[in-house]
């Protein structure tokens, strides 16, 4: 008489793949996408709207210190003032923290916890899903504002450079904040309070004094990263050229210690912590 097969617990990389593969669709067609999905299409609009003014010759190219700005200049704007200040940290706040809480709020949790996976599975594998979508959602418009703008005043080959730099800027971003909000949303109550006030009330104001303040946020170092990838005849890159900040290398690393850092955080506050479910 054979005895049974032992039943094996799948591993971390397994559970995570899994999680995965279940949670993207979901998020590719939650309420949630379908209105970040309209704010990502928003600078959109805007470009196009840019490209038809500026094309007719209703109103020229704008000037900075009299001199004409051009569509790779515009492109550099929109993405520093839309993009890295708005929208990243946006989507950083939203899907990030949503992660584990959602599964909280919808009472779903439970479930998760009860399959013979690790815990910490659940958390890494939305988190993929959820750098999938945003990267989804966020780098086509980008390109789609670079087909617009570029032309304008250049040739679509002159600022193609500064599109992929901007690009990778981007997934950078994404991937810290969305780390870094993971852990929030794992670890308090209130994590999407918590997470607009990091983004949008500790780090501008940690940005404007001087000192090592500036050094405990992400857009520090996320920041640092687009004067390479900018126009260096624009106002923002003169600004950010005024500032301190620190070098590319430098701010690729910090970015990627506090991603897995966090990232690993969570996966352990996951692992530890007893979830209390309200009726």
């Amino acid at each position: 008489m054979t005895s049974p097969p032992s039943f094996r617990k799948p591993t971390l990389l397994a559970s995570t793949a899994r999680i995965f593969d279940l949670s993207l669709g979901q998020m590719l067609w939650s309420r949630r996408s379908v209105l970040l999905a309209f704010l990502v299409g928003g600078p959109v609009l805007l470009a196009a709207a840019l490209r038809a003014l500026l094309s007719a010759d209703r109103f020229g190219l704008p000037q900075i210190n009299g001199a004409r700005v051009g569509g790779a200049v515009l492109f550099g704007m929109m993405i520093w003032l839309l993009y890295i200040r708005f929208i990243v940290p946006v989507l950083g706040v939203f899907y990030g923290t949503s992660l584990i809480a959602d599964e909280v709020d919808d009472k779903t949790l439970t479930y998760l916890f009860t399959r013979p996976i690790p815990r910490a599975a659940v958390l890494f594998g939305k988190y993929l899903a959820y750098l999938a979508c945003t990267v989804l959602l966020v780098l086509p418009s980008v390109v789609l504002i670079y087909l617009l703008l570029a032309p304008i005043g250049g040739t679509i080959g002159e600022a193609f450079p500064a599109l992929l730099a901007d690009l990778g800027v981007l997934a950078i971003g994404l991937t810290a904040y969305g780390a870094v909000f993971a852990f929030v949303g794992a670890r308090l109550k209130r994590p999407v309070v918590v997470g607009l006030v990091f983004a949008f009330g500790w780090e501008p104001a940690a940005l404007l004094f001087p000192g090592y303040l500036k050094h405990l946020t992400v857009a520090y170092y996320v920041q640092a990263l687009v004067p390479q990838a900018m126009p260096q005849d624009s106002v923002v890159s003169l600004m950010q050229n005024l500032a301190d900040t620190p070098s590319l290398a430098a701010s690729v690393v910090t970015l990627a210690v506090v991603s897995v850092v966090a990232l690993w955080a969570a996966g352990r506050t996951v692992e530890k912590r007893e979830y209390v479910l309200e009726q």
